[in-house]
């Protein structure tokens, strides 16, 4: 897919929200791909991988910036499973990829990276970017290892309590499991007084004695609320690292448990077809046409397809940017058009024992080759012409749905 230029940036405000909401999802279904390959094995990888976070934000600051949907190292079964969900928070510039053209799928999620997530969620990217907040001195043990641009981040974290009262450490390189995670989602939906009334839940995980008593709470509401679940063995491991793929397939499937009001989303029914990039949507009995970007990423029926694969009725989810769109997710594919309509000649039918019409059966002609056909007859038949005609070989013509004839027109 060649890169959608873009000039301009597209503020993020979803991000970790949804973070780790159907985290279980991501993982119930087989799809946890980290095997601890790409986990952090010393310091040394701890700071590159601060640093690769640094200049992928960096990314959201080129004037001439490109907004690219497909990666160049989403190869294998490992991690193609997350190919939608990538796109789709790229298109959103949640989460990107790298200048060199990489997305690191493998690669684990740090700490700093889930509380910057968490701020943008909140929609306070803005005030976290400002040099006011920037600036701040803040109070941690280890306040010079978190990065100088993480600043802002962390200080309006810490004014949003997603901080616990008894955290000295920021631990910017630390791996985000799914336990702190989910903390921190809970918190940054301002669900903490709910998790707090939650303590004495008892979770039916089968490990869920490595889960601490003060963090049972917001366990609880996670799930409760869908955001997260636990594995196929029913197992929650709050301690496992989550990678950059897993979470992208997060965000994107807890995406229905935030509201979303960004201008460049919309919903809708697609009415009639995709002509010329151009895509009409029915949202509510109201047609709005969209133009579509000729490499939008589209994706119907688990995979990615071109535009006009796209059928009439199908529920879309579409960003755009500048009124182009860029992505666009099938929600839901349109029924199966069951309407019965051929026209053929008369070959036999049965009779039931009511003496009415019961299977009737017709020959077409395909492509020169002569096929027989045989369709349900519905007992309230409507019958047109002259029914002395009905004989071989008569042309009629039969209309219905899901394969029962409910008219015959006869020629």
């Amino acid at each position: 897919m060649k890169k959608l230029k873009l000039k301009q940036t597209i503020a993020s405000t979803l991000v970790l929200a949804v973070a780790l909401g159907g985290g279980s999802a991501a993982f119930a279904d087989g799809k946890d791909r980290d095997n601890g390959h790409e986990r952090h094995e010393n310091r040394e990888k701890d700071k590159d991988r601060s640093k690769d976070w640094k200049e992928e934000k960096r990314g959201d600051k080129h004037d001439d910036d490109d907004l690219k949907l497909d990666f160049d190292d989403l190869k294998g079964s490992d991690v193609e499973w997350a190919l939608k969900y990538i796109a789709s928070l790229a298109s959103k510039r949640v989460f990107e990829g790298y200048e060199d053209g990489s997305f690191k799928p493998r690669n684990t999620i740090t700490r700093i990276e889930a509380i910057t997530a968490a701020v943008r969620l909140m929609g306070l990217r803005d005030q976290a970017e400002s040099d006011q907040e920037k600036n701040t001195k803040l109070n941690f043990k280890d306040a010079d290892k978190i990065p100088g641009w993480a600043v802002g981040y962390v200080s309006v974290a810490l004014e949003n309590d997603l901080f616990t009262e008894s955290d000295d450490m920021v631990q910017p390189s630390k791996p985000a499991d799914r336990l702190w995670a989910t903390i921190l989602l809970v918190k940054a939906m301002k669900l903490d007084a709910e998790a707090k009334a939650k303590v004495n839940t008892k979770l039916s995980f089968k490990d869920a004695k490595q889960i601490p008593a003060g963090a049972v709470g917001y366990v609880a509401v996670a799930v409760e609320k869908g955001l997260i679940d636990g594995f196929e063995d029913n197992t929650f491991r709050p301690n496992t690292p989550v990678t950059r793929a897993q979470l992208a397939a997060l965000l994107d499937r807890t995406d229905t448990q935030i509201p979303d009001k960004d201008p460049n989303t919309a919903v809708g029914k697609v009415a009639g077809t995709v002509s010329q990039n151009t895509l009409v949507l029915d949202q509510n009995g109201t047609l709005k046409t969209y133009v579509l970007h000729p490499d939008a990423f589209v994706y119907r029926n688990g995979s990615k397809v071109n535009a006009s694969a796209l059928q009439n009725g199908d529920t879309v989810k579409l960003r755009s940017y500048n009124n182009t769109v860029v992505f666009i997710e099938v929600t839901k594919a349109a029924e199966a058009d069951r309407t019965l309509l051929t026209t053929g000649f008369f070959d036999s039918m049965t009779l039931n024992k009511e003496g009415r019409i019961a299977t009737i059966t017709v020959t077409t002609n395909v492509n020169g080759s002569v096929q027989k056909s045989t369709y349900q007859v519905a007992s309230n038949v409507s019958i047109q012409g002259d029914v002395n005609k009905l004989v071989p070989p008569t042309v009629v013509e039969l209309k219905g749905k899901d394969k029962t004839v409910q008219s015959i027109v006869i020629k």
